[in-house]
Order: C-alpha cells, then structure tokens, then sequence
C-alpha cells in the first residue's frame, strides 16, 4: 500500500507541487497541499518542502493563504472556476506579484503543521538541515497567515475564524452551511458549466445545482467587495464562526510555537502564538452546546448557532485540547450518532452523523468518511495520549484504503469509493499512517 500510495503522489507531481487528483482537480489547493506535504515527509525530504514552498509563494500580502493557486497549464475550463474568473490580482493590490494567479479566499491552516511535521521527520537525517532551513524561512510567511487569521478574520478577538464562504472551511456541501447559505439571496448568474459531475458516477455525490448557484453568487458578492475585508465584514451576506477551521487553527499555533522555539524566534512572537492559542480555545469552549454535546459554528449575520450534527462539532478534539468536555466529546464520538453506528463498514468517522435528519451517505460532506479526516482525529487522539483508540482508528483507516482505492471519500455503510480517484490527499495521510507504524 506504501508504494502504491507513492504512485499516486508521484503521477500527480506537477514539478515542485501537486495536483489535487488527475483530473478534477488539477491545481494547488491549499490544505491539501499542506496534507500532500505531510505524506511526502516520508518519501523525499526536499520535495515536501517545495510543497509547501510553492504555496507560500502564492500568498497574498496580508498574509492570507489563498485556497487554489492555479496551474497554468491546465485546458480551459477543466475547473468551474479559473484564475479569470476570480481576477485576483486585478481586484485586490494584495494578490499582486505572485509568481501564479490565485483564487481570492482560503482554507483551514494545516500549514504549519506540516511544516513541522517534515522537520520532525528529518531528524537525525541527512536532510535535517535542511528542513531546519526551510523552518527559518517558513516562518515569517506562515507567522503572517496566522495573524492574519486572527486579525482580520476575527476582529472580534473571539479565538474564532470567520470565513466568507463554504468552499473556505473545506467542507463545501456540509448541512453546516445549511441554514446560513437559504438567507442567502441569489440574484442573476451567467450561465455555467460543471465540469465536476462528469467525474463522478452520479450527481447526488456532489454539491446540488441549488448550492452552486448560493456559492457562485457569494463569490461575486467578494468580487464587487474587490476582495476588501472591511467591506466584505460590514455587507457579505455569508459570514459565519466556523470551529472546525479554529480548531486547526489552534492546533497549528501549537505547532507554529514550536517552531519558532526550534528557530529561536523573538519572545513577543511565542508570546502572541501563545495568546492566539489561549484565546482560540475560551472560543471553542464558549460554541459548545449542551443539548447536542458538540461544539458549533455561529452565523454572524443571523447572530444564531447553526445547530448541526457532524464532525465538525469535535472540534476541541482536534485542537489538541478538549477541555472540560473531551470526556464527553470522546464517548459522543464513538456512540450510535457517529462512529459507533452499526450500519458504518468501518468504525470510521462519518462527516454528517447518520442519525442527523440531513445525512446523505453518498453527496459530499453530508455523510460520506473522509480519510483526512480520519488522520486530523487520528493525530489528535494520539497527541492526547489515546494511544488504543489512535492505533484502532489507524487500522480502520488503512483497511478502508487496502480495499477501496485511494478516492476522495467513501460511502460510510458499503466503503464504497466515491468522488475522485487517485487523490493526492488520501494518498499522503495513508503514507503516513503507515510510516509512523514502522
């Protein structure tokens, strides 16, 4: 599976970055690129750093990270929406100089993460200092996506990341975004093409026609806003308190502050990383429900919390800190509602749990398992000291892979393999999986 795995990884290097999969997605997105870098630690050193080095050169100059910085290569139209569409650097002064045209929103931060991860990796070999290197030079870029989240992402000063549209929390499609997205009134759209249902075997395991319609007419609400986060605040009709993307964030501040203890970087840095990590953690804390034992998003505009079941709402799990509610957290997760169910293939997580009333088992992120996620959670419980539940949840995972391929996600009661094939995400997080074993 190690080789196999590879392949996939190799087939779908494009030079110094990676495709997300061969054929639907055929440029640099940003959180896989970060899991794709994390997978290529345990192939080639030098080749996971240009991973992360190639996105970073896409950043724009508040320090936002945008989520696809796009492949010039790629034949027109093989992606709904390309660089002319988004016109990034012709709308907004920050987008300006970068080597590649980039898309104008974000993604979670994994990044510095994975850029840790590699440095740990390279211990004690022949590429540790290099990858040392790469850590000194990283880390202004990735110190500037974190204040920019924690910034102009939370002027509140909430520890929460607001994003602006579903595609940013990199769950697209999740019946999170249910109730925020039908205030959303969609005016005139241009006709438009999906290239992605001509990947899939059926329409129902991508987003509706309804949901694309929402999510392009949110992007040309950025565009008129010419991408400016003080405009997009006070008038974006999407603008919500996303957890899962704060958890990553909190737990990517752990590893930025390791970083800087690795490179020596100034006090006020680990000090401010130290107070971002605090803060986002009282936000976790202050979005959990009682009644639903989960942590949940918040619509901004509604002033309401979008009071959903799905993995999202583990959130303090994957911070690296459930604080008073990891017990409980703990026993929801491996229950009925999630991956205690007994009609799941594997013990895996569903990303929707079954007994929520908007579960769908094959469309998207409203129910299928998703193997990167399974890693988050896998690495987390690991880092809490749940080694028995980590080493199951690894297990499971990797047979899920041994039999279903490396696709997007799988149907959580047959382990059907769903969506694209061969992509690089699932790919990586296997890669892994298996190395840390060994």
């Amino acid at each position: 599976m190690f080789e196999r795995a590879a392949e996939v990884l190799r087939r779908n290097d494009m030079g110094g970055w990676t495709r997300a999969a061969p054929h639907l997605y055929p440029h640099q997105w940003s959180w896989d690129s970060a899991f794709i870098a994390v997978g290529l630690a345990r192939l080639d050193t030098r080749r996971a750093i240009s991973e992360l080095t190639t996105l970073l050169d896409g950043q724009w100059t508040t320090g936002k990270i945008p989520h696809i910085v796009f492949n010039p290569e790629a034949p027109p139209g093989s992606y709904l929406l390309g660089p002319e569409h988004w016109a990034s650097a012709s709308l907004s002064r920050s987008a300006l100089g970068t080597p590649r045209p980039t898309s104008a929103l974000c993604q979670p931060a994994v990044h510095a993460i994975a850029a840790l991860h590699i440095y740990e990796v390279s211990c004690g070999t022949a590429d540790e200092e290099a990858a040392r290197s790469f850590l000194l030079q990283a880390y202004p870029r990735l110190l500037a996506w974190h204040r920019y989240l924690a910034t102009w992402r939370d002027p509140e000063g909430s520890g929460l990341v607001t994003i602006y549209h579903p595609w940013e929390s990199g769950t697209d499609n999740s019946p999170r975004w249910d109730a925020a997205l039908a205030n959303v009134k969609v005016g005139e759209l241009s006709p438009y093409a999906r290239p992605d249902l001509g990947f899939v075997d059926e329409p129902s395991e991508r987003p509706s026609s309804e949901e694309y319609d929402r999510f392009l007419w949110l992007v040309e609400g950025l565009k008129r806003a010419r991408y400016d986060e003080a405009t997009i605040y006070g008038s974006h009709p999407f603008l919500v308190k996303d957890v899962l993307f704060s958890a990553i964030l909190v737990a990517a501040n752990g590893a930025l502050g390791e970083i800087a203890r690795i490179i020596e970087a100034p006090d006020g840095d680990r000090e401010a990383i130290g107070c971002w990590i605090e803060r986002g953690r009282r936000g976790l804390d202050a979005c959990y429900n009682e009644v639903l034992g989960l942590c949940l998003d918040h619509d901004l505009r509604s002033g309401e919390p979008l009071q959903v079941r799905t993995i999202a709402g583990f959130a303090p799990l994957i911070s690296g800190d459930g604080g008073p509610h990891h017990e409980g957290l703990l026993r929801l997760f491996y229950s009925q509602a999630f991956v205690g169910h007994d009609r799941l293939r594997w013990p895996l997580p569903p990303s929707t749990s079954p007994e929520e009333a908007r579960f769908h088992p094959r469309a998207y992120w409203r129910g299928p398992v998703w193997p990167v996620m399974g890693w988050l959670f896998w690495r987390s419980l690991r880092l809490a000291g749940e080694e028995e539940r980590a080493a199951e949840l690894r297990r499971h995972s990797l047979e899920q892979l041994s039999a279903g391929g490396f696709a997007e996600y799988f149907e959580p009661f047959t382990g059907e393999p769903l969506g694209s094939d061969d992509q690089s995400w699932t790919a990586a997080v296997a890669l892994d999986c298996i190395a840390t074993e060994a």
